[in-house]
């Protein structure tokens, strides 16, 4: 018998069918280790699953990777399900994945972490931008679903504490593929109305798989992107997630979330009336503390005599008047007696002063005072001033100095 020479895409083909057909093959679960990780631009995930002595190739087709609740992360421990086939081009078989858990923790758990740690590296549980609660809210909006148990709890406590706050009710899916969107649309929604005070985003206990709605990013995000301040009361006290974090304020059930929301009426009452009564008391001391100070007043001797502080100041006035007048002539007196020394010293450099001393000058008939010998000649006519008039006279003799010592000499 000849055997068929076969092509290569045939005996690929061949191969595939082979594999498909196998039961175990096309019905695996293996564990092992990630490597060379790559997520294409297609949204189709590529890497090698691999454990001490062996490796396989991997690939997740998009539609399976959007499904997934965690992200898939180098040298992670896995249990992957799937199935063993060829890929026809390149005549290379490998693991077609279905779904993927992590080994040793739950995948929703794992997702939850994850995310966890993705938005606090963001800052969307920063405490510092978180909203203030407003302590009595004229309007309040509650998102969850309109026919648990929830919605009934929040309902009956806000109307018991509180029944004058107005409610709005946002029904929304809570659980399930749709619920995400919904509660992120009732979140957006909630958000156009101008007049909304406080947000309750939440519902009743269950499996996290029940409450993995209020673990999902876009609400995580809806809630930090809020104008209104949002409470999360989801699930029960022990239960935890990602929206409890963003929120404004965590209530750890919807009823609790009720309580926190709006303040009791009956608390409020007998807290205004006892502030109302302490300010009574309050004013009526103070109005009797006054009356007190007023009689004091009344009493006084500035209010009863008025006009005696005036008087004594008048009086004040007059004396520093007088003393002002004695003052000025005493200074006077001092000045007259310097100006007098001053011009008696004054009058001794004077040359009238040198006058009345028995001294003269004289003056040649242009009244330039006579210095010297040389200056005059005989029978000049001169004039001598003393100290009460002049004397005119004419020029006999000039004799200098030395002429003068020998005439007397001889």
């Amino acid at each position: 018998m000849q055997i068929k020479v076969l092509s290569v895409s045939e005996v690929n083909q061949y191969i595939k069918r082979i594999l498909s057909n196998d039961p175990i093959l096309y019905n695996l679960r293996v564990e092992g280790e990630i490597s060379n990780y790559k997520l294409h631009n297609s949204g189709h995930m590529y890497f090698t699953l691999k454990d001490k002595q062996s490796k396989i190739s991997c690939i997740m087709f998009k539609s399976n990777c959007e499904k997934m609740k965690f992200v898939l992360e180098e040298g992670m421990k896995v249990t992957i399900k799937g199935y063993i086939s060829v890929y026809d081009r390149d005549g290379q078989y490998q693991l077609y994945v279905n779904e993927i858990e992590p080994v040793g923790m739950g995948t929703l758990y794992l997702a939850f972490q994850q995310l966890k740690d993705k938005l606090e590296k963001e800052g969307l549980f920063d405490p510092t931008r978180k909203k203030t609660i407003p302590y009595l809210p004229s309007k309040v909006a509650l998102i969850t679903s309109p026919t648990g148990a929830a919605i009934r709890d929040m309902i009956a406590v806000i109307r018991r504490r509180f029944p004058k706050v107005e409610l709005l009710i946002f029904p929304v899916l809570v659980q399930g593929e749709n619920a995400a969107p919904s509660i992120v649309n009732a979140i957006e929604l909630a958000n156009g109305f101008e007049d909304i005070d406080l947000i309750i985003a939440g519902r009743g206990g269950g499996s996290i798989e029940e409450l993995w709605a209020f673990n999902e990013e876009g609400v995580a995000r809806a809630i930090y992107e809020s104008k209104i301040p949002i409470i999360s009361a989801v699930g029960h006290e022990t239960d935890f997630t990602i929206a409890d974090f963003v929120a404004d304020l965590r209530a750890p059930t919807p009823s609790v979330a009720a309580e926190l929301a709006v303040p009791s009426l009956l608390e409020m009452t007998e807290y205004l009336s006892s502030n109302y009564k302490r300010l009574l008391f309050l004013m009526n001391t103070k109005i009797k503390g006054l009356h007190i100070k007023l009689d004091q007043a009344k009493n006084s001797y500035p209010f009863k005599y008025p006009l005696n502080q005036i008087y004594d100041h008048k009086q004040q006035v007059d004396y520093l008047l007088e003393d002002m007048i004695k003052e000025i002539h005493h200074l006077q007196t001092k000045k007259r007696k310097e100006l007098q020394n001053l011009g008696n010293r004054l009058n001794d450099l004077s040359p009238l002063g040198i006058l009345k001393r028995g001294y003269s000058y004289v003056e040649k008939e242009n009244r330039k005072v006579l210095k010297s010998v040389d200056e005059v000649n005989e029978k000049d006519i001169l004039k001598i001033r003393v100290s009460d008039g002049e004397i005119k006279c004419s020029v006999i003799n000039v004799l200098k100095e030395e002429q003068a010592l020998e005439k007397k000499e001889i």
